[in-house]
């Protein structure tokens, strides 16, 4: 694991219950680039720990799922967490950036 991805797991380890925060949000964090975020949450291979099913686009969108059953998994977790997706969205007060 490059020291960039250990720093973004660690980083999405600190978002709270009932928040998410977004792929561009993490990028200007971390001084990368949105789609160097997704890659590395892609292979991300424990989401019970890094929970990177909290990641959304942002507009509220929930964008891609690598692990488990893909996006309905994903949601699966959102909703487990208390988030409520409506029209395939995150409700735009759930973005919070926790780190």
């Amino acid at each position: 694991m490059s020291p960039l991805a250990l720093q973004l797991y660690k980083t999405i380890q600190k978002i709270p219950r009932g928040k998410v925060t977004t792929y561009g949000t993490l990028a200007k964090y971390l001084k990368t680039s949105p789609r160097a975020i997704a890659s590395m949450l892609a292979a991300n291979t424990l989401p019970d720990v890094y929970p990177c099913y909290k990641i959304v686009h942002t507009d509220g969108r929930l964008g891609g799922y690598s692990y488990g059953e893909g996006v309905p998994e994903k949601i699966r977790r959102l909703k487990s967490d208390g988030i409520e997706i409506l029209d395939g969205k995150v409700d735009l007060e759930r973005f919070g950036m926790g780190f």
